[in-house]
């Protein structure tokens, strides 16, 4: 009896780590959310300024806080977020890597800081010069508004918080970084 009990036990409990592992390697994109197409991931690459985000534990207690893009060798992206912990008064890095989800024309990524865990990372706003992005991450809990220079000009904030409204977002809670 023992023996069949865990015979059993183990491939449903492996089936259901599975299952949470897959489950926290979303990559989708949210409801009304929808990403730029014709996207050039050479335009992109470089370095931008977080203007805002929502607040979570990887970078809680952030500012100054920049993403720099560049082409791996393998065609994939690298992705070097670094920011100031204000806190514990110490810079703070992260090295990850970003791939498409479909296609490079069009802006939907994963990435990874922790493989093999992915999250999504969508590009729904950007500006015709690629100086100013909305990005979204797979549901309503990941938000960042970034620029290229540290501030970014009031009519294009507007215009990416009402984006971010009509998606569903609560932009009231976005944490505005301090760029110095």
């Amino acid at each position: 009896m023992k023996k069949t009990f865990a015979k059993i036990l183990l491939p449903i409990s492996i089936g259901i780590i599975g299952i949470l592992v897959l489950n926290s390697c979303s990559v989708g994109i949210p409801d009304k959310a929808v990403a730029v197409k014709n996207f050039d991931s050479d335009k992109y690459l470089g370095k931008w300024y977080e203007i805002a985000r929502f607040d979570f534990k990887f970078e809680r207690n952030l500012n100054q806080v920049t993403a720099t893009y560049s082409k791996n060798p393998d065609g994939t992206i690298k992705v070097d977020n670094k920011g100031y912990d204000y806190v514990k008064k110490e810079w703070k890095q992260s090295i990850g890597e970003a791939r498409f989800v479909n296609s490079e024309n069009e802006a939907r990524l994963k990435v990874s800081f922790f493989k093999p865990f992915w999250a999504g990372y969508n590009v729904i706003a950007l500006e015709d010069d690629y100086k100013h992005a909305l990005v979204v991450g797979n549901n309503l809990k990941y938000l960042w508004i970034l620029s290229r220079e540290k501030k970014i000009p009031e009519n294009v904030k507007n215009k990416f918080l009402d984006k971010a409204k009509e998606i569903g977002y609560n932009t009231s809670q976005l944490i505005w970084v301090e760029q110095k």
